[in-house]
Order: structure tokens, then sequence, then C-alpha cells
């Protein structure tokens, strides 16, 4: 089987929990992790799978990564996932919030295979003063999660 050539497009700044996240995705995949700052838009054509990935910010992706969805051209069917750690998950709650960043993909012509979200450890406005939330988070099982979430879609797309 070939080799997927594949990137990530991360924002992880907080408590670097998303980060975690894709450093499991970034060995499987043997991607590359570049921030929206580091990557120009032109050159996610070079890739056969591109992820995006952010915390969630008030129920959506972090705002750099929604900017950089905006600068984007046309996706020409390119393939991508969608990963997020956030403070409350669930399904309904993962498509929530993703439904923006979703939304600009599909907009210029990207094709969501599929989407990942685990917590992560949160401090923001009144929860720093409790000593945040999800401590500890991701964990082993959400790494082992992420792992086989990964290992999955990596054999899906080499069978394409």
């Amino acid at each position: 089987m070939l080799p997927i050539k594949s990137l990530l497009v991360l924002y992880s700044y907080h408590h670097k929990n998303t980060e975690k996240i894709a450093k499991v995705f970034a060995k499987i995949l043997d991607a590359q992790i570049k921030t929206p700052q580091q990557t120009n838009p032109d050159e996610l054509q070079e890739y056969d799978l591109v992820g995006f990935g952010a915390g969630i910010d008030s129920g959506k992706h972090y705002k750099v990564l929604l900017d950089f969805a905006d600068k984007l051209r046309s996706g020409n069917k390119k393939k991508t996932f969608i990963f997020s750690t956030a403070a409350l998950t669930g399904e309904d709650k993962k498509a929530d919030d993703h439904s923006s960043l979703k939304k600009k993909l599909q907009a210029k012509g990207y094709i969501i295979v599929d989407e990942f979200q685990c917590k992560g450890f949160n401090t923001n406005s009144f929860m720093r003063f409790f000593g945040g939330m999800n401590k500890g988070r991701p964990n082993d099982e959400d790494l082992k999660n992420a792992k086989e979430f990964i290992q999955k879609l990596k054999i899906q797309f080499q069978k394409e």
C-alpha cells in the first residue's frame, strides 16, 4: 500500500490538549503538524488527507482555525477530517462544535470523511477558580481512542 501524504493543521495553545491528540494522529499517519499561521492554503493540494483540529471555544473551533478555513481556495474534493478537544462532549455536542468548521470546509469543496472529539482540560472563565474541569484529559483512554480512530481512518482511506 502506498503511504498517505498527510498534513494536520492544528491550533492548540491553552493546555495543549488537542496537540496531544494530533501527535497520536501524526505518528500513525506519518504526518506533519503545522499551525494555520505556518500553512499556506495552497499547499493543502499537495496532500492526500488533511486533518483540521483545535480546541473548542464557545461552541466552535478556535477563531484562528476558522479564519484559516475562510482563506482556503477550492478543495477539489480533498479528503479531510476534523478533530477537537472540549470541556463537554457527546455525539450531538461534537456535531454542534464542529458545524462551523465543517460548513466552511464543505462550502469550499472539501469532503469530511470523519470527525473525532474527546474531553480536554478546561480552565476557561469561572472554571479556573475551581481547579478546572476534566483535569488529566485527554487521558490514556482518550489517546487510545484517538489511535483507534486514526488507524480505522487510515485503513479506510487506503482501501479507496
